[in-house]
């Protein structure tokens, strides 16, 4: 609560997203306890971290329900190269980490390096030690390709916003225009990839649930900027319906409508 009080820039963010996504759905007080529940979100991702360290498999899946597993067993047993996407949602730092575990797969995700060196050094090796594999963001493509070719299955996070000048295409979220990564379009459509939403979610950051959903149906036409705006928009829609179910779980602390309304931003 402090947080949400006093950091006035992000209030002010969180507060406009709220209102854009919802308009006049949610009272003011509903924006406060979303935001407040948008900082405790992050600092349980963060407890939970730094809790992790030295913890076994078990001891860490003891934690973890899993929700329509066969969804994902399934293209894993088929042979399929697999994408799954999340969101910023709940803890989403302990998702990669849990189905690594659980199914005893190598899982590489793309993340942008942090300014810290020590930091980031600390992120890549907690991750890898639970057979998550980190790589940057320039060049992602090509070393997901790689990935996906071998046998490893691909994380990413495809709820932020992404310039047109680093190829984001036009999507609505909350009926609002958005920039959203086109990557695992690409890949779906390259590679003929399984794309499956997958979301961690919890109420009380003890225990958690890991729920995959039905993937996206991968378009392959004449039309590739076509079949990539429409593998886009119905990932989009994947993870407006999860906010839009508990958005007290989602981070809204992005920018993420910046791209068509920046001034809704300005401080």
């Amino acid at each position: 609560k402090v947080a949400y009080k006093f950091d006035r820039k992000h209030n002010h963010i969180i507060n406009a997203n709220l209102k854009l996504a919802f308009e006049d759905r949610l009272s003011q007080e509903d924006r406060d306890r979303i935001g407040v529940d948008t900082f405790y979100n992050l600092l349980q991702t963060i407890v939970g971290f730094m809790r992790r360290e030295g913890l076994n498999r078990e001891e860490i899946l003891k934690e973890i329900e899993f929700k329509n597993s066969h969804i994902f067993q399934n293209a894993i047993d088929r042979g399929d190269r697999v994408v799954l996407f999340t969101a910023h949602y709940s803890n989403w730092e302990l998702l990669p980490t849990a189905v690594a575990l659980k199914f005893n797969i190598e899982l590489v995700g793309v993340g942008r390096k942090l300014d810290s060196k020590i930091m980031d050094n600390l992120l890549k090796e907690r991750r890898e030690e639970h057979g998550v594999e980190m790589i940057y963001r320039k060049g992602a493509v090509k070393n997901l390709i790689r990935a996906l070719k071998s046998g490893k299955v691909a994380g990413l996070l495809l709820d932020q916003h992404l310039g047109e000048r680093q190829g984001g295409v036009e999507v609505q979220l909350f009926n609002h225009k958005a920039l959203h990564s086109p990557i695992a379009s690409i890949l779906a459509r390259g590679l003929n990839a399984v794309v499956i939403p997958t979301f961690i979610r919890s109420d009380d950051y003890k225990r958690y649930v890991v729920e995959f959903n039905s993937p996206i149906d991968v378009i392959k036409t004449d039309d590739r900027d076509g079949d990539i705006l429409k593998m886009s928009q119905a990932q989009a829609d994947a993870i407006e319906k999860i906010i839009d179910r508990e958005p007290n779980q989602w981070f809204w602390v992005h920018r993420r409508w910046k791209g068509f309304y920046p001034n809704i931003y300005r401080y």
